[in-house]
């Protein structure tokens, strides 16, 4: 049976029975169970090289689901999907269509026509199909805040001087001035990492083919989730300025710099055409059901989350992904061994790991679209965790904070039973709150709550490896999320 619950108010409660909670001793068995050596020894396998970086879709992924639901089984754990443990979902497989994508740049007198992969690349990410992006072109020096605070940029695209760790943080200040785009062209004292092997690979792969989720056709709704950067070659630079100014493309680029802020007079348009053979891939979320005993209670389900993808492999090298998300992988593991340690709760629980987080949150997305639960149950909540096992070891971040609007009851909750972990105070994370797979569950109407422990480092990168985890930190979330489970079982939840 499918369900979906559209709960009209966005704050959770507890009722004033709040002490009422389940038995003492069944929450210190359970607690004791989990241990960083069991952590430990799950994320060296989950974050292995063997898995090669668990890609959506990637064989290291559907090793990493067995290893999931096998856990699941040794447990007595029922299955929580509709036929069985896997919950699946199908992908689309996408190739772009090299012929008709292109760069134009036009000037009042002439054009010039650019081709991906030579004269320039772009984040092909989130491409689902056809899209179009226009615009004047905007000199904004470095792309710092300062800089761009000095242009007019609005529905304009910002071309910036690359040192070579310009990138994402430009994307946002630029998105956030109202741009239109960002394009990427390389100082002449550049020191990055070359343009055709940063973004060579995954062009290269979608011309190829790649695996997309199907939306619905429509440059509109596609344009709504990409903010297209583009970037040129350095001499593709110099016939852009070139273009503009009518000098010759040969000059030095040190010795030609616009003025910052100038309108180059140059429109720049960006199509991009994609093509698909019709081949849909199946995916798979991991379910696990614990049902409630309460005769009252347990069709309401408490969902607990985390992604168990990361980013695959490339370049000879294997992105692990130790933190992102074999810590959370790996500590849900541990939330399920205590939770049969417990005994059954009032309330019912959905164990899920999904799959698809990296790629645009795939996985909680199909589930949201289609939720699934046995007869007469209905979600009431869910907590989501993700990277929880870096930083200082009493760093941990929530969402949503006080200061967002579906700021909720679980959070009052996890605040108050945080010191118990070690964790005395909870910092914001409402800048992820949209970047997690909270964000799919919320839109069932339910209050959500997310932990995180922070970025660092080793963000996706080839370095976030199971030797740098803190295993005790990540215990100490895990039984963060068993006592706030523990503590959910009071006998309302008033929404």
């Amino acid at each position: 049976m499918k369900t979906i619950t559209r709960l009209s108010a966005a704050f959770l409660t507890l009722s004033s029975s709040a002490a009422a909670i389940g038995s003492d001793a069944a929450l210190e068995a359970a607690l004791e169970l989990i241990t960083a050596d069991h952590v430990s020894a799950d994320i060296h396998f989950i974050a292995s090289d063997a898995l090669a970086g668990r890609d959506t879709p990637s064989d290291g992924l559907v090793v990493a689901a067995r290893f999931i639901r096998s856990r699941l089984q040794r447990l007595g754990i029922e299955p929580g999907a509709e036929d069985g443990y896997f919950h699946r979902y199908p992908l689309l497989r996408l190739g772009l269509d090299e012929e008709h994508t292109r760069l134009v740049a036009s000037a009042p007198e002439a054009a010039v026509e650019l081709s991906p992969g030579s004269d320039y690349w772009f984040r092909s990410n989130y491409l689902r199909g056809d899209a179009d992006f226009s615009g004047g072109v905007v000199f904004a020096g470095s792309g710092s805040t300062e800089d761009l605070d000095a242009c007019e940029i609005e529905d304009a695209w910002a071309l910036v001087l690359d040192d070579g760790h310009s990138g994402s943080r430009v994307r946002r200040r630029v998105r956030k001035a109202g741009g239109a785009g960002v394009v990427l062209v390389p100082r002449a004292d550049f020191d990055g990492e070359p343009y055709a092997e940063k973004y060579g690979a995954g062009l290269a792969s979608f011309i190829e083919g790649r695996i997309s989720y199907p939306t619905e056709r429509g440059a509109a709704s596609r344009r709504m989730s990409i903010f297209p950067q583009l970037a040129l070659t350095q001499s593709t630079g110099l016939r852009l300025l070139a273009l503009a100014s009518g000098r010759p493309a040969d000059v030095p680029l040190e010795s030609w710099t616009p003025t910052l802020g100038a309108d180059l007079g140059l429109t720049l348009s960006d199509e991009r055409r994609v093509v698909h053979d019709g081949e849909s891939v199946q995916m798979e979320n991991v379910c696990g059901f614990l049902p409630g005993n309460d005769p009252e209670l347990k069709g309401e389900v408490l969902i607990v989350s985390a992604h168990y993808d990361h980013v695959g492999a490339r370049g000879g090298k294997i992105w692990n992904g130790a933190d992102d998300n074999g810590s959370g992988t790996t500590g849900l593991l541990q939330v399920a061994e205590a939770l049969r340690r417990y005994g059954p709760m009032r309330r019912s629980v959905l164990l899920i790991w999904v799959s698809g987080e990296e790629k645009g949150l795939w996985g909680s997305r199909a589930w949201s679209d289609a939720p699934w639960l046995p007869e007469g149950c209905r979600p009431v909540a869910n907590l989501n965790i993700d990277m929880i096992g870096r930083n200082a070891p009493d760093e941990l971040y929530i969402t949503p904070s006080a200061e967002h609007a579906q700021h909720n009851g679980i959070v009052k909750l996890a605040q108050r039973l945080a010191p118990l972990e070690g964790f005395p105070v909870l910092e914001s994370a409402d800048d992820y709150y949209h970047r997690s797979d909270q964000a799919m569950f919320a839109r069932l109407g339910i209050p959500v709550a997310f932990l995180f422990a922070g970025i660092h480092e080793d963000y996706h990168q080839p370095t976030d490896t199971p030797d740098k985890i803190d295993y005790d930190k990540l215990r100490r979330v895990a039984r963060l999320v068993v006592r706030l489970l523990d503590a959910l079982q009071t006998d309302t939840l008033d929404f």
